[in-house]
């Protein structure tokens, strides 16, 4: 059993060596244990500072794509070095390594593909009062689209079985949390949390910033939670209301016109007319992205195939003995046709 915790960089040379000199390197249940660096295209010692602390592993970017690509980029690396599970955690400090056996239990006993970090986020002193009242919001959505019941969905320090990380794909560029946990809801995966505690901060979330940015960041995302992941509930209720204003406009007048025996109000009858029309064709609009989300889903277990294939060459060409050679071929084709 081979565990390996991904921590993305990103100008972390204060941070990033104490973080992996307290990391442990034993657990109950794993027989390795492997430290995997995503450097998100540092531009001070990042690399060196954790290559002197001991990381095993480094993936570098030649330029900074944000903390979501360096969250998919380490997955998709730590499923190529073997890992049987892996554990995502921040450079900063701020989650405790000592959490880590209480996230991978429920993998090592098969009972969750997914576990999320659950902090005391009114405890937290560095967060304000809105931030922590958006993240609950976000929280809510989430649950509401995934139907889960992870109760701090934007939390990063979590763990992953092998399987649920060849199958989750971001979309999202701002943040992996509030996707990932509504794709592995979607996906029927088992999904658990355990409460975690987290250190104070040691410097100022980057991707926070600053508290307006962060509440258009965070308003977008759920927006596109909603547009991407439930699009003919979203495009339905916003056409309903167009075209019950325009039913409404129109009984108006409909009322007028044979009840009060007024004549004209003919700008009401347009108006009526125009916002049903709208209301109509923004339905269209949501039959088409769901059968585009569909379309989405159906590329998304292609890209898991292509994974399984990938990694499944992998072991074949570490494997020179014949006989074990056509095991592998047979078990590839099976795992492919079954995925």
């Amino acid at each position: 059993m081979k565990l390996i915790i991904q921590i993305p960089c990103l100008n972390e040379e204060k941070m990033v060596g104490e973080t992996i000199r307290s990391t442990p390197r034993h657990f109950d249940g794993v027989d390795e244990v492997e430290i995997l660096v995503i450097d998100d295209g540092s531009t001070d010692r990042t690399v060196e500072v954790a290559r002197e602390a001991g990381a095993d592993h480094i993936l570098s970017f030649t330029k900074n794509k944000g903390l979501s690509a360096a969250f998919a980029a380490g997955l998709d690396q730590a499923v190529k070095l073997g890992a049987d599970v892996i554990v995502h955690m921040d450079a900063d400090g701020q989650h405790r390594p000592e959490s880590i056996p209480d996230l991978i239990k429920p993998i090592l006993a098969h009972r969750a593909d997914m576990v999320v970090g659950v902090r005391d986020i009114e405890a937290i002193e560095d967060d304000s009062w809105i931030k922590k009242k958006l993240e609950r919001l976000g929280s809510w959505v989430a649950r509401r689209v995934s139907s889960t019941d992870i109760s701090d969905t934007v939390c990063g320090f979590r763990a992953y079985s092998r399987e649920a990380a060849m199958r989750l794909h971001v979309f999202t560029g701002y943040t992996y949390t509030l996707e990932t946990i509504i794709q592995a809801g979607r996906s029927n995966m088992a999904i658990r949390e355990v409460p975690v505690k987290v250190n104070p901060r040691s410097r100022e979330s980057r991707v926070v910033g600053s508290i307006l940015r962060y509440i258009w960041k965070q308003m977008q995302t759920m927006f596109r939670i909603y547009v991407v992941y439930r699009p003919l509930r979203f495009f339905a209720t916003v056409g309903a209301v167009f075209f019950g204003a325009g039913v409404l406009l129109g009984l108006r007048y409909l009322y007028l016109y044979f009840v009060a025996h007024s004549v004209g109000h003919i700008q009401s009858l347009l108006l009526a007319a125009v916002l049903m029309l709208i209301g109509f064709q923004v339905f269209i609009a949501g039959v088409q992205a769901d059968l585009i989300a569909a379309n989405r889903r159906l590329q998304e277990d292609n890209q898991y195939k292509i994974r399984v294939i990938e990694n499944m060459i992998m072991r074949l060409g570490e494997d020179t003995n014949e006989i074990g050679t056509q095991r592998l071929i047979k078990h590839l084709l099976e795992r492919t046709r079954g995925a």
